[in-house]
């Protein structure tokens, strides 16, 4: 005899996740080397959060910042920092490194 659970059971036992929420696969990395962001450009979903994981490869800190994100995160020397981020409108945001910012730069296209 095969015994099936109401609809409701099963979507009381679903996970859930609030709208903005970063998903495990919400997440990002940028790695900073020999003050440089790699990869230069991050492409991520509209209206969700996500997580960008800066990871600082370079012995001196970098600053992540960007006025279009609204974001500023130190970051140390050796070490990795995580910065949440949205939900964004469709577009381009620009970010840099504010020690080294002739060559530390990026971007953000939302789609």
């Amino acid at each position: 005899m095969t015994r099936h659970l109401p609809l409701a059971a099963l979507l009381l036992a679903a996970p859930v996740i609030a709208p903005g929420a970063a998903r495990a696969d919400d997440s990002y990395t940028l790695t900073l080397k020999n003050h440089v962001f790699e990869p230069d450009t991050l492409h991520i979903p509209a209206g969700r959060k996500v997580k960008v994981v800066v990871r600082n490869m370079d012995a001196t800190a970098e600053e992540f910042d960007s006025d279009d994100l609204k974001r500023e995160k130190v970051v140390a020397g050796g070490r990795e920092a995580t910065v949440s981020i949205g939900p964004l409108k469709p577009g381009t945001y620009a970010f840099s490194g504010e020690y080294h910012s002739a060559t530390a730069k990026g971007r953000v296209i939302v789609e």
